[in-house]
This record gives structure tokens, sequence and C-alpha cells, in this order.
């Protein structure tokens, strides 16, 4: 049998797939389901920001205060009438799944300042997590603020919340960034044991018939892998952490292309949606397949097989590979 274990960050993991942070990984019954499937690790559901600072109850200090990033969204949760998280629940659910499961956990913090709530991961070391990872929301539309400002926010995240734990942590970025090569090389001197490329943000669409905004998918395609997949061949064998992939990977083909530009494991939720958390187990053993067809026995004998790391400078490849496949198309 071929040996699907690999390195995340610190942690080692039985195979590569993990189930990303979800409504499926909020219940210990899922969560049994998908290790029984084979994930490597789990994501637990994130918790907010908000929901940390709304039960401190410091709403009107931090979450009103100019230095806020969107203060306006505490109002979410005056008029929001559906399931909330709690702290207290959530660090409950990091116990239970930690009794239940032989898998690491991972938890999670959707977050986008460093104000207040990084105290909040050291309870999570406390109650058994594995490891921290941080889901840091910040699209760069404030035309108020430089690059250089943005970017700073996920340092000062980072370097606040190393301060109060000694897991190993994770950060969840988005691609907005105006030098990402750059940006995601320092990221990775942060001390931190892993990125992952990239996070999902709402998608805004236009609902011509009632002349308002809607949403334009929640649940990712595998038309979505592209982006992450080319990240991933620029940076691998270029940081200092693990490279995980994230969005679009939604069968063993979106796996193994993943693995081939240099992630040491990919995250998977949407397909979980569309298939069943069964289906899991069904992408690992085409990985299993495929490796025996090409006669390969471990992970390493391929993983970064066709990243980009001899490149001087990734762009060339890029521009060249444009001409190639764009000039000439459509082809009659």
């Amino acid at each position: 049998m071929a040996d699907l274990s690999t390195k995340y960050g610190s942690l080692k993991l039985k195979s590569p797939v993990i189930a990303g942070s979800s409504g499926l990984t909020d219940n210990i019954e899922n969560m049994i389901q998908l290790e029984k499937a084979g994930a490597g690790a789990i994501v637990l559901k994130s918790l907010f920001e908000e929901e940390i600072l709304k039960e401190m109850d410091i709403q009107l200090g931090a979450m009103g205060a100019n230095t806020f990033i969107y203060p306006e969204t505490v109002d979410f949760y005056d008029y929001y009438d559906g399931p909330r998280e709690s702290t207290t629940t959530y660090l409950e659910l990091v116990r239970k799944a930690k009794t239940s499961l032989a898998i690491p956990v991972i938890a999670s913090i959707n977050c986008m300042d460093a104000q207040n709530w990084t105290y909040f991961p050291g309870r999570l070391e406390e109650a058994g997590a594995d490891a921290v990872e941080l889901n840091i929301f910040n699209i760069p539309s404030d035309l108020n603020k430089s690059s250089e400002e943005n970017e700073k926010i996920y340092f000062e995240i980072i370097r606040e919340v190393q301060k109060q734990t000694k897991l190993p942590l994770f950060v969840k970025l988005s691609y907005y960034s105006s030098s990402l090569a750059t940006f995601l090389r320092k990221v990775s001197e942060s001390g931190v044991d892993g990125m992952i490329l990239f996070n999902r943000f709402y998608n805004p669409d236009i609902d011509i018939n009632k002349l308002e905004l809607t949403n334009g998918g929640v649940l990712s395609t595998p038309g979505d892998i592209y982006q992450s997949l080319r990240w991933i061949a620029i940076m691998a064998k270029r940081v200092d952490c693990s490279l995980i992939a994230s969005t679009g990977v939604h069968d063993a083909h979106g796996l193994i292309r993943q693995l081939l530009a240099g992630a040491d494991a990919v995250q998977v939720a949407s397909t979980l949606y569309t298939n069943g958390i069964p289906y899991l187990s069904a992408i690992l053993n085409q990985l299993e397949e495929w490796m025996n067809e090409k006669g390969y026995s471990k992970l390493d004998d391929f993983k970064g097989m066709l990243c980009q790391s001899e490149a001087d400078n990734p762009a060339v490849f890029s521009r060249t590979q444009f001409m190639k496949y764009f000039r000439g198309f459509p082809k009659s």
C-alpha cells in the first residue's frame, strides 16, 4: 500500500486531505465520519472574532472604537436570529473532539485585527486543540489605506497570537496583495507552521429582476482551483513553512495536481457538501491507485515535482505559456 502520510507544519498526518472549516465540522458525529473516511485532520468550524468580543461584552469599547476595522459588523448580532456560537460552547467542542478522535483537531478563528480577542488561543490550547488556524479576513477595499498598512494587520495578528500560545499556528490568507510572492514569503518567516492558500470570501452577484445584491455562490467549484494551484507552484520550496491548498479541490484529480505543484496537503469542504462525507475516502482511494500506477510509494516521491522553484522569475514562464495557449485560440 502507498504511504499517504504527510507533514502539516509540525503535525504528522495520516493523509493529505484535511476537512476544512465548515458547517460539517461543528459536531462530533460528522467528525467521527470524517476520520473514518480518512481525513488527516479536522479544522473546526470557525469562531468569529466578533463572537468572542460580543461575549466579552465590550462592543461599546473595542467594537465601537475607531481602531476596529469593521465596527458595523457588531450590528449583525443585534438582528441575527440564527444559531450563535459561544466561546464556552466552542471550547467544549474542542474537548469533545479531542476525546473522540485520534487525528489532529485544529481550532479556527475568523479574524480581522489583533484587538482584545487574541487571549483566546491560549484557552484553545488549554482545551486540548492540536493547532490554531487563523482565517484572516482582510479585503483591501479602503481607499485611504496603503498596501503596507493592509499587510501590517496580518503580522500584528500573528505576533499577538504567538504571545498567547505555543500551539502550531496556521494562517489562511487571501490573494489580495500588491506583491503577493514577497508577502507570502514574509508571512512564512514570521514563525507560522503553515499557510493555507486561499480563503474564500463572500462573492457578490446582482439579481437583475429584484435589482438587489445577492450571493454569488457559497460553495466552490472545480474551476476555482487555478488561483491556489498557481501560487502553490510558485511558492513551493521558497517558503519556510508548510503550504496547504484550499478552494477548488473537489476530487482526486485536483488533489494530485496540488501535490505535484508542491502542496503538503489540501483542505476540502464544498465537495463533501456536494458528494457526502464518505466521498473523502473515494478521493484517497483514487490517489492511491494513481500512485500505484505511477510507481510512487510515498507522497514525497512526486510532491513538488511540477513546482516552479527552479525558475528565477515565474512570471516569465507564465508569460510564455500565455502566449503559447492564447495566441492561436480558438483553433478552427
